[in-house]
């Protein structure tokens, strides 16, 4: 596979550490000029849930998506253009890997956590990322112990 990216997925889970994820996928967009993409994915209420609650959860889950398009926005805003910052619901790796073969996406940015043992290398996110994805994928160590708040 080439070196030269020409598009570049982050994808954020929205915690303090997303910053640091976007940093490392700009460093590389700027590198090979190419175009920056991210996206956070939300899970379906009824994901969570099972199914079993007998009420409509469409205006929470409206609330949660309206709140993850802020703070996707607080998090890439100015470094990613507002069209190429993507809020979308569904199982995190699968909506990834779909993203990323419909934009054509070469190498996909996330954050891992670097857990101790081969099991818990990457998160589960990440795990399914690298997995099912036919581009490369960058993990970047987020969470280290005795690193400090921002």
């Amino acid at each position: 596979m080439s070196n030269e990216y020409r598009h570049v997925l982050v994808a954020v889970d929205l915690t303090k550490d997303s910053h640091k994820v976007l940093e490392r996928a700009m460093q590389i967009a700027d590198r090979n000029q190419a175009r920056l993409s991210i996206m956070h994915t939300l899970e379906p209420l009824g994901f969570a849930y099972g199914g079993d609650i007998p009420m409509d959860l469409t205006s929470i889950q409206d609330q949660l998506d309206e709140h993850a398009k802020q703070r996707l926005a607080e998090i890439a805003d100015p470094h990613v253009a507002k069209e190429n910052q993507h809020v979308v619901v569904g199982m995190p790796d699968t909506e990834i890997h779909r993203f990323a073969e419909e934009q054509d996406v070469d190498l996909i940015v996330v954050g891992s956590h670097g857990r101790h043992g081969f099991a818990l290398l990457l998160g589960s996110t990440s795990t399914g990322v690298l997995h099912g994805a036919k581009c490369d994928v960058l993990a970047v160590r987020v969470g280290k112990e005795g690193e400090a708040e921002e």
